[in-house]
């Protein structure tokens, strides 16, 4: 479990692609201090587990099922990425509540200066802006926003100068992607509402050909 308050932006050492799978080497510093093999680690909005660890990096693996959900797939060398340490207890929870388990890709539609901070318009997927309300939470790419607007086809963030320099945010321009994740206590809502028959459920996933290509698994 994560807050959505980014510790320090790393850098992607190194990827490395096999048929086995993909692992990736970054290079941190904040996070390093107690950070053990074996534990979650919030990249990006993803969370994944450390596998390998030095004085100045350590390694995830990335499953392919992942990769096709999130937009881990698309960074090479030298890019550099929001990173988060499980949360602990006896802390402030300074954001929201955050699992970093992605629920879809959106893209940057709109970016422009409104005083000192930056808005953000996101283009997303119907079932994440099924969760989103007006000052309700957010995830972009492990960052913890507040909703400002809604739309049918997406949603707008404003952040401001501290958050442009601390994160990743700062840097995406309009048709970069992002990873977003819908507010966990929504989702919860939605489906107590399903099981007592007070919204329709969800449809069945078709597994096909579409659905198989778009995870990797084809």
């Amino acid at each position: 479990m994560f807050t959505g308050i980014v510790e320090e932006l790393g850098a992607i050492i190194s990827i490395d692609k096999t048929l086995a799978g993909t692992s990736m080497t970054i290079l941190a510093s904040a996070v390093m201090g107690d950070l053990k093999i074996g534990d979650s680690i919030c990249v990006n909005g993803t969370c994944l587990t450390v596998v390998n660890k030095a004085e100045q990096n350590f390694s995830v693996e990335i499953s392919p099922e992942t990769l096709s959900v999130t937009t881990l797939g698309q960074l090479t060398a030298g890019a550099p990425l929001n990173l988060e340490r499980a949360m602990k207890l006896n802390e402030r929870l300074g954001g929201h509540l955050v699992v970093g388990h992605v629920d879809g890709i959106g893209t940057v539609r709109i970016r422009r200066q409104d005083g000192n901070a930056i808005l953000f318009m996101i283009e997303a997927p119907p079932e994440i802006l099924g969760h989103c309300i007006v000052k309700g939470s957010v995830t972009v790419d492990g960052i913890s926003v507040t909703v400002n607007q809604v739309t049918d086809r997406g949603f707008s963030v404003s952040i401001i100068p501290h958050t442009a320099k601390v994160t990743t945010l700062g840097l995406k321009q309009v048709g970069d992607q992002v990873n977003l994740e819908s507010d966990l206590i929504g989702k919860y809502v939605e489906r107590l509402l399903q099981e007592r028959g007070q919204l329709p459920a969800k449809p069945t996933p078709v597994i096909d050909k579409d659905f198989l290509q778009k995870r990797g698994l084809l």
